[in-house]
């Protein structure tokens, strides 16, 4: 019989979640095909669309198959501040399951596909399957954990190190689910994308992402970051990765 797209993209979404789940801590055949049971339907939208728009009521959550995803909020003026990159394998609006509406819009940076779980079927993991439970919530942990690298970035960090730590958190996160070789990992945005993720100009972008080629760092160049010197890249940025929490343990 033909393969089942909707099928493929669902195994997608999981293999990424679990390559995230099983570097932290264990996650068991049954628990796997619990989370399995738990994805609904697959959907897609192109660049620059919100997939979850600010103050919607919500009775479902979003796991990433495909594309990069950024959380954001903006001003009346238009000018956007962007929270978090989100890539494979992530969920985009876990917290909503508590919080039913998030406070913050979800887009699309690229072409996405994703796919919705019902709150159903998470509040049938955190009844059933405490241990799962536990893993769902660590994700938002990270979350936040992520955040506060963002305001140190935003608040303290030179316009060069904030571009080269997300260039940083970037790699170590792509490398986990699998998105990124030695050499660097495709990142098909925009130095405006980049300026908003950083809270700089696309002018300043632009120079500071010439100075990290110019020091032999790395290059952003077609959509693709190249690593020439991961060593001096991560002191440049000052990044430690210990934020994102990558050892494997019980939870």
């Amino acid at each position: 019989m033909p393969a089942d797209p909707a099928a493929e993209d669902c195994e997608a979404a999981l293999a990424s979640l679990l390559l995230k789940m099983r570097a932290r801590d264990v996650v068991d055949a049954e628990e796997e095909q619990v989370l399995r049971e738990a994805l609904g339907q697959i959907r897609t939208l192109p660049a620059g669309k919100v997939i979850v728009r600010s103050g919607t009521v919500l009775s479902e959550s979003t796991l990433l198959v495909e594309g990069l995803v950024c959380r954001y909020k903006d001003l009346a003026d238009g000018q956007r501040q962007i929270m978090e990159i989100h890539v494979s394998g992530d969920f985009l609006d876990l917290h909503g399951f508590l919080l039913k509406q998030i406070d913050h819009n979800v887009g699309a940076l690229t072409p996405v596909r994703y796919v919705a779980v019902p709150h159903d079927a998470i509040r049938r993991i955190t009844e059933t399957h405490p241990h799962l439970a536990r893993l769902l919530w660590f994700s938002t942990l990270i979350d936040a954990a992520i955040h506060r690298e963002k305001i140190l970035s935003i608040g303290r960090r030179s316009a060069v190190a904030r571009i080269a730590h997300l260039l940083c958190e970037l790699f170590v996160r792509l490398r986990l689910v699998r998105l990124a070789d030695e050499d660097g990992y495709q990142l098909p945005i925009t130095q405006t994308d980049l300026a908003d993720a950083t809270g700089l100009t696309s002018v300043h972008v632009n120079r500071m992402l010439r100075r990290l080629r110019d020091d032999g760092l790395c290059t952003f160049r077609n959509g693709r970051v190249s690593i020439h010197d991961w060593d001096r890249l991560q002191r440049v940025a000052e990044f430690d990765p210990t934020y994102l929490h990558l050892e494997r343990r019980p939870r």
